[in-house]
């Protein structure tokens, strides 16, 4: 019995460091796609690359004559409303990482276990120790301290809506794992991926005909290889956590936790090739939030 709880710890705990690496380079892509590109472009490309990759799930199922996920109305209602929910946090996220340094928008991003455990708190009951309080007092310093900084650099929250965008994609990134957790109780994880996947680009499509239709100057879309990028990552990223949250015994506080090592991958790229500025005291805000990461992962 011990061995087999063991197992299931170490096998969850290593899809949600394998999840954590894709997003890091996923932040990467999303960065050099956007940077003076049409926005809605480059998620709708992202959305039907994403849909792509995930269409033999679907296609399979459709063959055997089933459309899964419990082969209810219901379920597939579940699965479109966690792709609005899903879209509207990568809509303010991509609009705030174009317009944000790296070295901002990450961090920022990384507070997401904070949100995340105080729901998992209230929704499913998991109990929170001195070592996770603790970690979430420091998570919201570190949400503070990168606020201010951020206004060093002309990003304060009094006159940046693009800060507010990322904090907006973080809660809502937030409310997006609490409720994977719910979905993981009784549908499969491909199944789930592959279907709101599809949901999501039928979502876009609409928006962005929506958006041709506006009159006004729009920023011209440049294509880049970059693009592809963002798919492959964020789906490789996407099938390790929702393995992780498929396990027995696995928390779905310490795997989003886990997810949020991704800012170290994002942060040393802001750092090391874009050159960006403050680079002392974003770090020690990052070890703020690192330190964080570490009482969450130690109480738990």
């Amino acid at each position: 019995m011990q061995k087999n709880f063991q197992y299931n710890f170490a096998m969850w705990v290593i899809f949600a460091l394998c999840s954590a690496l894709g997003l890091g380079f996923y932040d990467v892509m999303k960065k050099l796609s956007v940077r003076d590109n049409n926005v809605p472009a480059v998620l709708w490309f992202n959305t039907l690359f994403g849909t792509l990759l995930m269409s033999p799930v679907v296609i399979g199922l459709l063959c055997e004559g089933q459309i899964g996920l419990g082969e209810t109305v219901r379920g597939h209602g579940l699965i479109a409303l966690k792709a609005v929910i899903v879209l509207s946090s990568w809509i303010l996220g991509y609009f705030a990482i174009k317009h944000l340094p790296l070295t901002i928008q990450g961090p920022i991003n990384a507070s997401r276990p904070v949100i995340v455990l105080v729901g998992a708190l209230i929704v499913f009951g998991e109990r929170l120790n001195l070592l996770q309080w603790c970690g979430i007092l420091l998570g919201f310093a570190s949400l503070f301290f990168i606020s201010r900084l951020g206004a060093r650099e002309g990003f304060s929250l009094r006159n940046s809506r693009w800060l507010w965008m990322s904090i907006g994609a973080t809660a809502l990134g937030a409310v997006s794992a609490l409720y994977d957790k719910y979905l993981m109780q009784y549908y499969k994880p491909l199944e789930v991926q592959a279907w709101y996947s599809l949901y999501q680009l039928a979502i876009m499509t609409l928006i962005v005909m929506l958006l041709r239709r506006r009159p006004g100057a729009r920023v011209p879309f440049s294509w880049r290889w970059t693009i592809i990028g963002i798919s492959l990552f964020l789906t490789a990223a996407d099938i390790a956590y929702f393995y992780a949250l498929s396990l027995p015994g696995s928390m779905i506080a310490v795997v989003s936790m886990i997810r949020r090592g991704s800012v170290l991958v994002s942060f040393a790229f802001g750092v090391i090739v874009l050159r960006e500025k403050h680079v002392k005291a974003k770090l020690a805000d990052l070890g703020i939030l690192l330190v964080s990461l570490a009482l969450l992962v130690i109480g738990s």
